[in-house]
């Protein structure tokens, strides 16, 4: 008996390389790709749609691309979309020139990474949600994803304990530091309850 043919699994399509954007002296936007002028707004929407592009001075052929993202970020801030709050900016313009200032990039990246993937579990469990004829919030789901946020609010707190201790010498660490972590430490245990309390309440249900 002759065992049946199995298909080699099709070959995932290779992803597109960056988009070359030349930004010119009069500050126009030229995309080499489709040999056209662009915007900012035209950039953002590429990010949104997950394109990569990287833009070069036209004259010195430079790497802005750094610059460019800044800029759209201010934009966008300055449209009334405020994403980025007053607190958090104050953070980072504070550690620049500090000692600690090699760490924070990567700390930001991954932070936001982690927060991107779960941004996307849960945009999976809301369409599995809204297309079945089950419950409208599937517990088991949400009450992963809580743990998770605990979790990444934990080793939030973890990785940045070591910028709030006091120096050598038994002198304090400065107050607003140790709110922060108090800050962080409470939201913890209120999610801690949270989770704690929709656990009573489907087991109530069940």
């Amino acid at each position: 008996m002759s065992e049946p043919t199995r298909s080699d699994p099709e070959p995932k399509p290779a992803a597109l390389p960056p988009v070359v954007v030349k930004k010119y002296a009069n500050r126009r936007l030229y995309n080499t790709e489709t040999s056209s002028y662009i915007t900012l707004d035209t950039l953002a929407e590429m990010v949104r749609q997950g394109r990569d592009f990287v833009v070069y001075d036209a004259k010195s052929s430079e790497d802005i691309t750094r610059g460019v993202l800044t800029q759209i970020i201010v934009e966008q801030e300055g449209r009334g979309q405020n994403l980025l709050p007053t607190g958090f900016l104050r953070q980072v313009i504070g550690f620049y020139g500090d000692q600690m200032q090699g760490l924070l990039p990567r700390y930001l990246e991954q932070a936001m990474t982690a927060f991107t993937g779960q941004q996307e579990q849960v945009r999976a469990t809301m369409q599995k949600t809204m297309g079945s004829m089950g419950t409208l919030f599937p517990f088991g789901n949400i009450e992963e994803v809580s743990r998770q946020n605990i979790a990444m609010m934990e080793r939030a707190i973890s990785l940045f304990a070591p910028f709030y201790r006091p120096p050598e010498g038994g002198a304090a660490a400065p107050e607003p530091a140790q709110d922060e972590v108090a800050s962080l430490r409470a939201e913890v245990e209120q999610l801690r309850r949270q989770l704690a309390a929709r656990k009573d309440k489907a087991g109530a249900a069940g």
